[in-house]
């Protein structure tokens, strides 16, 4: 990593008290009041009066799900490591504890120092799903900021959205400054220079002066500097630039050096229970296996393997900081790293008799075997084995890009469970572009077929297969995003259909669990992923109707936002129907078509036409470029092993 610059001397600022005094007689009334203590291992607390640029980093969900984010994580470890730049953690609060935070006047906080979020240069909002966003206006107006930023003042921080969620950030453009698009990390030191910059300068400009340093940059895609215009049946007729200097299109920012960057490198240990209590490192970062409904596979290529001696580095300098017994390796397809069979032998030799277990929590039918599987549970611990077909017919599959055959599942559950596994979970999706009633109900015939594989295989009839089943929502920047979108009756209906099949099946049903979600949560999901900036009105609209927690079942209301629809899209000419269940043209200006993920259109839309005739395409890993445009268009390249190295020492621990 490049070192940035000393601090140049900056006026003193005036110390920010903590409010952890008017919290603390709260927290007795709230549930789980220790999410918001703070304290945690490895939490950084820098002098507010040192440092001349302040990030607010957020995750919009609760802490127990936001903590383990990998993405602030980083970007914590990054900037904290910076002289005169400081990062503190905040979290989306549960309603019974922002009703007593408004009656008694306290704002949004962070968890680190507990000091104000309205105090921050810069409120950074890391988004994994669009179903945060009302999050993160409930975040927003607690913290006391202005919640359109075009009513913002220079005291206020600049909201800037990150994520996945941000290669479309149309929809809230009318609450964010601005947006990262892509890799963080380099991108987030940039925006603390030019902020440095403008404040030594005497802050030249104001906040729209900063603002045109972001833009002009290319560091930050500035909403408020593009004007979007509409044709009479309400598509988009073009999004344009309104003053000089500032790009027609924003290209995503593409770490290429994985080792360079070795975060996090000690993160924080929650004091609260959250999802994931492990200690995470990216193995790689990118897919280009080209799943045709996999919005993450597309716009993070190209591939960027960390090599094995960088992965063995973070393994024991995070198990030491941390304190942590079990290690995950992640990436969008984990088995597929080019060196992971050693990776996985050479780490569980190094702990082996320790109490450190591995996993892989992505992993593809097709690059799994047995002997990884050995590696991964040497420790003792043997979970259950989850796979992702996605499609329950062998024609879906091809659709997708999904390219794993029955026969590869069906080959690899005959050898876990003849080698001591017992139980294996099932992911498909339901509403998928072409898809029949007939594709889902194959997914029945599967199971069956794996509960009657398995009990072949193991001798035994104890042999549990569950099937758990999404909707499928089409995304920016992938083939799909010009589908047309299943309506929640569609999913209900095929959902029903196939658990009624299970369930009637006397000789494998009781074996067979079924996990779904009804359709609703989908199509809203939909809307906020495929939308314009007309849809921030309703965005806003469901907020003060009392939307929060749209990720959680419990707190999602689907007629809450019909109704925000209804309100938020009056004057428009368009409804939900129209953002959802409508299929796209070529010719259609979309949303995001000023986002550069580094993917040529024309090959996107050669590969929707492909879908539609069921032709597939290879991983450009193990084949000849397919043009899809990443790396000539972004000057990157893709980077696999094997580097023919290994993990020093490894004698065991």
């Amino acid at each position: 990593m490049t070192a940035t610059k000393p601090p140049t001397p900056h006026p003193a600022a005036t110390p920010v008290p903590s409010l952890f005094g008017a919290l603390e007689p709260l927290l007795a009334r709230v549930s789980k009041p220790i999410q918001y203590v703070g304290g945690e291992v490895n939490s950084v607390t820098k002098e507010w009066d040192a440092c001349a640029v302040r990030w607010c980093l957020m995750y919009p969900d609760a802490y127990e799900v936001g903590q383990p984010n990998q993405g602030v994580a980083i970007l914590y470890e990054v900037l904290n490591e910076q002289d005169g730049v400081l990062a503190e953690r905040s979290y989306a609060v549960w309603p019974d504890l922002a009703a007593l935070m408004r009656e008694h006047g306290v704002p949004q906080f962070t968890l680190d120092s507990h000091r104000p979020v309205r105090a921050f240069d810069v409120l950074g909002v890391s988004f994994a799903t669009e179903l945060g966003y009302t999050n993160l206006l409930e975040a927003i107006d607690l913290a006391g900021i202005a919640l359109h930023a075009a009513d913002r003042d220079d005291d206020e921080p600049l909201v800037i959205a990150g994520g996945h969620a941000a290669f479309n950030p149309e929809p809230i453009a009318d609450f964010i400054d601005a947006a990262v698009i892509g890799d963080g990390e380099q991108a987030s030191l940039r925006v603390s220079e030019l902020i440095r910059a403008w404040k030594d300068e005497g802050r030249p400009g104001g906040r729209d002066g900063l603002l045109e340093r972001l833009a002009s940059d290319g560091v930050a895609y500035v909403p408020r500097f593009y004007d979007v215009t509409y044709l009479p049946d309400g598509r988009i007729q073009r999004v344009v630039p309104n003053r000089a200097g500032v790009p027609f299109s924003i290209a995503k920012h593409t770490l290429m050096d994985l080792d360079a960057w070795p975060y996090p490198k000690a993160p924080v240990v929650p004091i609260a229970e959250t999802v994931h209590e492990r200690y995470s490192v990216e193995i790689f970062r990118g897919c280009t296996r080209g799943c045709r409904f996999c919005q993450a596979g597309m716009i993070t290529r190209p591939v960027r393997e960390r090599t094995i001696e960088t992965i063995g580095q973070m393994v024991a300098g995070g198990l030491d900081a941390t304190g942590l017994e079990e290690v995950g390796l992640l990436s969008l397809s984990s088995a597929d790293h080019s060196e992971i069979g050693d990776v996985t032998k050479e780490l569980a030799d190094r702990y082996e008799g320790t109490n450190v277990s591995l996993s892989l929590p992505s992993t593809r039918v097709d690059a799994f075997n047995i002997d990884l599987a050995n590696e991964l549970s040497r420790n003792g611990r043997r979970s259950g084995l989850t796979f992702a077909p996605e499609g329950g017919s062998e024609r879906m599959r091809k659709v997708i890009n999904k390219m794993v055959t029955e026969g590869d599942l069906i080959d690899t559950v005959a050898a876990a469970f003849g080698n001591g596994w017992r139980q294996v979970k099932l992911y498909f999706m339901c509403g998928l572009p072409t898809e029949t009633d007939e594709d889902v109900l194959a997914i029945a015939d599967m199971a069956a077929r794996v509960i009657e594989t398995g009990r072949r295989a193991a001798g035994s009839r104890d042999i549990r297969c569950t099937v758990s089943i999404g909707g499928f929502v089409p995304k920016p920047h992938t083939p799909f995003q010009w589908a047309a979108q299943a309506s929640a009756e569609t999913i209900d209906h095929r959902l029903l259909a196939l658990r009624d099949k299970i369930r009637a099946d006397k000789r494998y049903g009781r074996a067979i669990g079924m996990r779904y979600h009804d359709g609703r949560p989908g199509v809203i999901e939909g809307l906020l992923s495929r939308g314009d900036r007309r849809v921030g009105a309703v965005i806003e609209a469901c907020w003060r109707a009392g939307g929060r927690f749209d990720g959680w079942s419990e707190h999602f209301d689907y007629d809450r936002w019909v109704d925000a629809c209804a309100t938020g899209l009056a004057a428009t000419g368009v409804d939900l129907d129209w953002y959802t269940t409508r299929e796209r043209e070529y010719a259609e200006v979309l949303p995001w078509d000023h986002i550069d993920s580094g993917l040529d259109r024309d090959w996107l839309w050669e590969d929707w036409q492909d879908a539609l005739d069921s032709q597939p395409v290879e991983d450009c890993r193990w084949t000849p470029c397919y043009d899809c445009g990443v790396c000539p268009q972004l000057d990157t390249a893709i980077q696999i092993g094997p580097t023919g190295k290994h993990l020093l020492p490894i004698t065991p621990r």
